[in-house]
């Protein structure tokens, strides 16, 4: 071999060495760390960069803690350390210390989810924004909530989207749960957000570039041309540029009502969605208005259309729940002047429950398993020590199952919610803090009104064995298949 080629292989060979032994010291440096007044939480970093993500990430049932928490739990106590998304990172599923957790969002710790997730969802969502930006769409959102959840208007679009996907089983023996229930909430929260009907040609087209978006969110984050997140950025572009020429559109409405006073009281009455009063938020800009947009119809279409399809799949194996269900919604319709009349905000409050058996599924089928959060200094909390820099993920999961927390856990059991507080500190079904799901209200009247007209207009049976999986997202493999019959509306 001549000289020159021998050096060029010890220069590669010791590249590669070199570069294999800063990944191994990288990976277990953090175990050497000791900080003052505290001790890192026992545990396990696994394989060097990978870590032990692909354990955590295993498949189980989404009503169960799967292996590899059962695991690490029994070994090292309901805190401890990991390597995970290649950091080192404390996993709690202590109630009180993901309760401190969340309630610390920006003074200890910060949201950090991994970077390929920033690339689909965009730098100004609310989901990954921190600091001012979050605060300001989050109080925008909380605002257009508290102003759109008992409209009028909004229970009655909903009201009559069920309707009409209830009207289309009519002939049909058999139903793709999973598909019904997100074509429901899209249908929905396009309305709500955008003022757009089915019918209407941007609405099936947001709903091709959504799925694409959808899919990519849950692929192997490699921006290469033709892979699933290569195409999911690209559809969340074009989603951006199709809702940009709504709100021009909107906006060029406005200003030509402005200048004819007899339509302007009509069109307020059409246009009562976000969308309009959005337009009227002066503290976001117009990339933030849009990924606003964004937001609501990733948390309204699929986070919403899971709670769902969990609700059915749970009521299916629990007779007693679905027959008190049933009573109450018949009940609720016979109090009504007109049997077609339309339910009020007052009809759902009497929908109690209702929202047992929907806090149960949310407690027993947990649609969002954990959170990610970032260390921003050295947090002591009863002992333990997470260090600067350190990743945290408080899984909900863990203690909504743990039966020292709640009797029968592994049980479906809505009646625990008479005498069960749901603001507990056990019971975080879409997180905590600052950072808690502004729409969860949205998601459970959808829910609800759903359910009273599915309960009074149809019997149904879940088709073989079929359940929710947590991957960690959360999805049933076969979409739930019901063997559905319609009834009268006086059959119990």
């Amino acid at each position: 071999m001549a000289e020159g080629d021998s050096c060029w292989v010890v220069v590669l060979v010791g590249g590669v060495v070199g570069f294999i032994v800063v990944v191994v010291l990288n990976h277990f440096w953090p175990l050497l760390f000791k900080g003052k007044g505290g001790t890192v939480p026992k545990g396990s970093f696994g394989w060097p960069l990978l870590g032990e993500t692909f354990s955590f990430l295993k498949p189980h049932s989404s009503n169960s803690v799967g292996a590899f928490l059962h695991d690490h739990c029994s070994r090292y106590g309901k805190v401890f350390k990991s390597h995970l998304f290649f950091s080192p990172t404390v996993v709690s599923c202590d109630p009180e210390l993901n309760y401190f957790i969340l309630q610390s969002e920006g003074k200890l710790f910060e949201c950090s989810y991994p970077k390929p997730i920033h690339g689909i969802l965009g730098k100004v969502s609310m989901l990954v924004a921190v600091g001012d930006t979050h605060k300001r769409l989050r109080n925008a959102a909380l605002s257009l909530v508290t102003i759109t959840k008992s409209k009028p208007e909004f229970l009655h679009d909903i009201e009559d989207i069920a309707i009409q996907i209830l009207d289309s089983w009519k002939n049909k023996p058999q139903v793709i749960f999973c598909e019904e229930a997100r074509k429901f909430t899209f249908n929905v929260i396009v309305k709500q957000v955008l003022g757009l009907t089915p019918q209407e040609p941007e609405t099936s087209e947001i709903l091709e570039d959504f799925l694409t978006f959808m899919r990519g969110l849950i692929s192997l984050p490699l921006y290469i041309p033709g892979t699933p997140y290569a195409r999911a950025v690209q559809a969340r572009s074009r989603i951006s540029s199709t809702v940009k020429a709504i709100v021009e559109k909107r906006r060029a409405g406005r200003r030509n009502n402005n200048n004819d006073d007899d339509d302007d009281n009509n069109n307020a009455k059409k246009n009562s969605d976000f969308l309009e009063i959005l337009l009227s938020v002066d503290t976001l800009s117009e990339d933030e208005k849009v990924s606003f947009v964004l937001d609501s119809l990733l948390g309204g279409y699929e986070t919403t259309s899971l709670l769902m399809c969990m609700v059915v799949h749970f009521l299916s194996h629990s007779p007693a729940a679905l027959q008190q269900l049933k009573q109450e919604h018949f009940k609720i319709r016979s109090m009504k002047q007109k049997h077609d009349d339309h339910l009020d905000w007052e009809d759902y409050k009497k929908m109690e429950f209702t929202q047992y058996v929907i806090n149960e599924a949310l407690r027993y089928g947990n649609v969002v398993k954990f959170v990610h959060r970032k260390a921003l200094k050295d947090v002591k909390y009863k002992g333990y020590l997470i260090p600067s820099g350190w990743k945290v993920l408080p899984v909900f999961t863990a203690v909504h199952l743990d039966p020292s927390l709640h009797a029968n856990a592994t049980q479906f059991h809505p009646w625990r919610w008479e005498s069960q507080d749901p603001t507990c500190k056990k019971f975080t079904p879409f997180g905590g803090g600052s950072r808690c799901c502004p729409g969860s209200d949205l998601a459970k009247v959808e829910v609800a009104f759903f359910l009273h007209h599915l309960v009074q207009n149809f019997r149904w049976k879940t088709e073989g064995e079929d359940q929710p999986i947590a991957y960690p997202y959360v999805e049933f493999q076969r979409g739930l298949v019901l063997n559905v019959d319609p009834c009268s509306e006086t059959t119990m």
